[in-house]
């Protein structure tokens, strides 16, 4: 593999010194960027353009081409596992996406498998191994899973919810059969991120994007202890190189001390929790990565600015911060809201890294 021309993005994940704060953008790759809509429309459909190994590397590396990121993560979804265990995955027209066979049962938990990544998900390892191959060193690849709490409210659900009434409901009437769905998810996942740092990818992120709506215990219980389970599993080297793990739990700032004791490298933030708060809390245990309110990126440039700066200030010196958006970035900003960003913190941290 061609060596890396920059590093920083691997080297603040462990907390090793940098010139400067590393920044990528959750969803960096998506409908914000109209030479993004151009490929998916060319695609068919979104499964499509996932299945396509090329033109999900296209897409991967189309903001790389547009602003000088960090990172380039994997264009894909957090749906293929469940989609690879036969739910019948589609995309609904301005719906999302919605399952056509959910588990719901004993019957329908039994049926579920471990997907094998090189077989129903080899089109994933496939865009792995064509982006690497094109980034040619240029910036590490981030691979990524959904938490298998996350993966297991849209099965239960079947699609995306507000409510939780299925999922939850099966958590507090059947636990056991709750655990059960997520231990094969969880199985699932080690063997799926597993695959990817095989095919190339340099860092792994974990999205719980539905952790925060569980109470403290019960997300100890059914959303970290599976993440703790993942994190056990995975290949912490490739390339000889270390391979961080980034845990991000969407509404999670309440519980970073447990968080950061799964022996992660990272934890993504959102935007609720004050980052120079979360690292008084945590200390040195891990990197952060955040966590700027990606509706910041509405307002003019010079606001963009301040709001970086107010950021990294927070933070403080050293070792330690990948600089990021709290969440996704939405699909109505402008491209030229994105650049200020990015160049904000490039040209604003190196004061923090002296």
């Amino acid at each position: 593999m061609s060596e890396l021309k920059n590093d920083r993005f691997l080297r603040a994940l462990l907390r090793e010194p940098v010139d400067y704060t590393p920044v990528w953008m959750m969803r960096q790759a998506g409908r914000y960027l109209p030479e993004y809509r151009a490929t998916r429309e060319k695609a068919g459909s979104f499964m499509d353009l996932c299945k396509n190994a090329d033109l999900a590397c296209e897409v991967t590396i189309q903001p790389l081409e547009r602003f000088p990121l960090d990172a380039a993560i994997l264009f894909s979804d957090i749906l293929t596992i469940p989609d690879a265990m036969g739910l019948g995955l589609r995309f609904a027209q301005g719906e999302g996406p919605v399952f056509d066979r959910p588990v719901r049962t004993e019957a329908d938990v039994n049926k579920l498998f471990v997907p094998d990544p090189e077989g129903e998900l080899q089109y994933v390892m496939n865009a792995v191994r064509t982006i690497r191959k094109e980034l040619n060193g240029r910036v590490p690849l981030i691979g990524f899973s959904g938490s298998p709490w996350t993966l297991a409210t849209y099965m239960v659900e079947g699609c995306g919810t507000k409510e939780y009434s299925k999922v939850k409901g099966m958590m507090f009437d059947r636990p056991d059969l709750m655990h059960k769905l997520l231990d094969t998810v969880a199985q699932s996942v080690t063997s799926y991120l597993n695959a990817q740092i095989a095919a190339g990818a340099q860092a792994v992120q974990i999205f719980d994007t539905w952790g925060g709506v569980l109470t403290p215990r019960d997300y100890k219980e059914f959303s970290l202890r599976y993440m703790q389970q993942i994190i056990s599993g995975l290949t912490r080297e490739s390339d000889g190189r270390k391979v961080p793990v980034i845990l991000f739990t969407k509404g999670g700032g309440q519980w970073l001390e447990d968080m950061a004791a799964t022996g992660c490298d990272a934890l993504g933030l959102d935007w609720t929790t004050d980052i120079g708060e979360a690292r008084r809390r945590v200390g040195d245990k891990v990197a952060l990565q955040g966590n700027m309110d990606p509706s910041t990126l509405y307002a003019s440039p010079e606001r963009i600015r301040q709001e970086v700066a107010t950021i990294l200030e927070s933070y403080g010196s050293g070792n330690g911060h990948v600089f990021n958006l709290g969440h996704g970035i939405h699909q109505h900003v402008d491209p030229e809201h994105a650049k200020a960003f990015i160049n904000a913190v490039h040209e604003l941290s190196p004061q923090y890294h002296k």
